[in-house]
C-alpha cells in the first residue's frame, strides 16, 4: 500500500464515507458514523532514532525538520496525535527529543502525549521513578509552567499519560494520589489491565499489538483478531465504566531488535492493518461511540510495526517495507 492509498484509507475510516480505491481493498462499511463520532486517530512514536543503540533508519529523531515533516504527513494520514515513548529524564536522549516533538507539535497545531514505560525494578525504587518522572512531565511538558503545554493531549480537559507496565511493582494509588495536585489530574491508560488493586486508578485502558490467547505462530498468520475482539468485548462488558482505547497495527516483525525473540505477524498485503483499524466497529458505534484508535506504531523499525512508510506493493513478503525516506 503506497503512502497515497495509506492515507485514503485512513481518511475512509476516520470519517467513515466506506470509500474504496483500486488496490487498496477496502470494504465499505455499513451502519457509518458522522465524521464527528468517530474515534480520534492516535499513533505511537518511537524518538530514539539517531542513537547507537537503536537501528539507523536514515534520520535523528532530534532534527527539527524531520519531526515538522513528520507532524505533516501524519496529519495529511488523518493523525491527531503522537503518542511518544518515554522513559522519564533516566533517558535524557528520548526525553529531550520529547521536548523537541512538543514543541513543534505547538508550532503546527498537533498534540503529542507521553507512554511512560515503567522502571524494570521489582522494588520500591520502581514507584520513586514513577513519581520523579510524573513530576518531570508536570514541569516540562503538561503543567502551567511548560512552554508548550497547548500541544498536550488532553480528554474531557485531563492531561492524558499512558503506561506501558513491565513488572508492575509501581504503587499506582501512590502516583495517582500524588498527582491530585496538578492543575488538572491526569487521566491515566494502562496497557490491557493493571492488577486488580490498581485498577480503579486509572481512567482507562488501551490495547496493544500482540496476538492473543493462541499465542504466535512460525508464520506469522495469527494477526491479532482474537485478542482484539475480547479486548473491545471486555471495555464494552466489563469495564463500561473506563475509556477504551483501541488498536491497529500493519504487522510485527521483532527479528531485527537486538532484543527480538522472532515473533512474527503477516501483514497480508495490508488486510492486517485494514482489519484491525475497522474492529472496534464490532462493538462500538455512535451510540456507544470509541473515542480513541491508537496506531502501533508511527516509526518501530525493530519491531516491524512502522507505517510511516509502509509499502504493501511487494507482496512476495509478508512484512510491510521501509523503502524510501519519509
Amino acid at each position: 500500500m503506497s503512502k497515497k492509498l495509506l492515507a485514503v484509507a485512513i481518511v475512509c475510516f476516520m470519517v467513515g464515507t466506506g470509500c474504496t480505491t483500486p488496490g487498496a481493498h477496502l470494504t465499505p462499511r455499513q451502519n457509518l458514523q458522522a465524521p464527528n463520532a468517530g474515534p480520534k486517530l492516535l499513533a505511537v512514536y518511537m524518538p530514539w532514532f539517531g542513537d547507537r543503540v537503536h537501528m539507523d533508519v536514515g534520520y535523528a529523531s532530534y532534527d527539527p525538520n524531520v519531526l515538522r515533516r513528520q507532524i505533516q504527513q501524519a496529519r495529511h494520514m488523518g493523525i491527531s496525535a503522537f503518542v511518544v515513548d518515554w522513559y522519564g529524564e533516566s533517558q535524557r536522549f528520548s526525553d529531550h527529543n520529547f521536548a523537541l516533538m512538543q514543541e513543534a507539535a505547538d508550532e503546527s497545531h498537533f498534540q503529542v502525549a507521553l507512554l511512560y514505560n515503567e522502571s524494570p525494578d521489582q522494588d520500591a525504587q520502581s514507584t520513586d521513578d514513577a513519581m520523579a518522572a510524573m513530576d518531570r512531565a508536570y514541569s516540562a511538558y503538561i503543567g502551567p509552567q511548560a512552554p508548550h503545554r497547548n500541544a498536550y493531549l488532553t480528554y474531557n480537559g485531563h492531561p492524558v499519560i499512558f503506561i506501558f507496565p513491565k513488572h508492575g511493582q509501581v504503587d499506582w494509588h501512590r502516583i495517582v494520589e500524588h498527582c491530585q495536585s496538578w492543575e488538572s489530574a491526569p487521566f491515566f491508560f494502562y496497557k490491557d489491565e493493571p492488577p486488580a488493586k490498581y485498577l480503579a486508578d486509572f481512567a482507562g485502558l488501551y490495547a496493544w499489538v500482540q496476538p492473543g490467547q493462541k499465542g504466535w505462530t512460525p508464520d506469522g498468520s495469527n494477526w491479532g483478531e482474537q485478542y482484539l475482539d475480547q479486548f473491545y468485548k471486555n471495555m464494552r462488558n466489563q469495564h463500561p465504566d473506563k475509556i477504551a482505547v483501541g488498536a491497529a497495527w500493519p504487522g510485527f516483525d521483532d527479528s531485527a531488535a537486538k532484543w527480538g525473540l522472532n515473533r512474527r505477524m503477516q501483514a497480508r498485503c495490508g488486510k492486517t492493518f485494514e482489519d484491525t483499524l475497522h474492529l472496534y466497529n464490532r462493538y462500538f458505534d455512535a451510540a456507544h461511540p470509541l473515542p480513541f484508535v491508537m496506531i502501533e506504531t508511527w516509526n518501530d523499525y525493530e519491531e516491524g510495526t512502522a507505517i510511516e512508510r509502509l509499502d504493501f506493493a511487494k507482496c512476495s513478503q509478508n512484512q510491510p517495507s521501509a523503502s524510501g525516506t519519509p
